[in-house]
């Protein structure tokens, strides 16, 4: 069974399932205009890094194999939990506000052009406005969205699931 998974494919348990060898991951550009300065390239690095550690793909700076570009083309906050203002308060604020970011991914797979995709991908997170800001909240918050659109990204792309 092991030789046979070998002789077809490269596989590992994290279900990639592809038989390039390398991979090729542009600078992703923050075209929102909104977010912190080095929103474009902590994100670029965690998918790298997402890839290296999930694959044994040889990530290449042009021309792999598979390749990836994009941009974060979304980021934006919005109230979703309303709440009534307190006697001590002057207006009514949100309870929860949702920080979403958005990502548009160019992906090419040189070995099979059928499986090339132009695609958005996005996820959200929420926090309490009424008891910390979006500066305290930022950092935790990109966190476990990237961590989404990356896993997101890894399954369209490389992963059999």
């Amino acid at each position: 069974m092991a030789m046979m998974i070998t002789a077809c494919s490269v596989y590992s348990f994290t279900g990639v399932n592809t038989t390039a060898e390398t991979i090729s991951i542009q600078n992703f550009f923050n075209d929102s205009g909104e977010g912190p300065a080095n929103l474009s390239q902590r994100f670029t690095e965690e998918l790298k890094d997402y890839f290296q550690q999930n694959t044994n793909l040889t990530l290449v700076d042009n021309d792999g194999d598979l390749q990836l570009e994009g941009s974060i083309t979304g980021y934006r906050t919005r109230p979703v939990a309303p709440t009534a203002a307190r006697s001590d308060e002057v207006a009514d604020v949100a309870g929860l506000t949702r920080l979403t970011i958005q990502v548009n991914v160019d992906y090419i797979n040189v070995q099979n052009e059928e499986l090339n995709f132009n695609r958005g991908f996005s996820f959200y997170e929420d926090y309490d406005s009424r008891n910390s800001t979006l500066a305290s909240e930022e950092d935790r918050l990109i966190e476990v969205i990237f961590d989404q659109v990356v896993f997101d990204i890894f399954n369209a792309t490389v992963a059999d699931w």
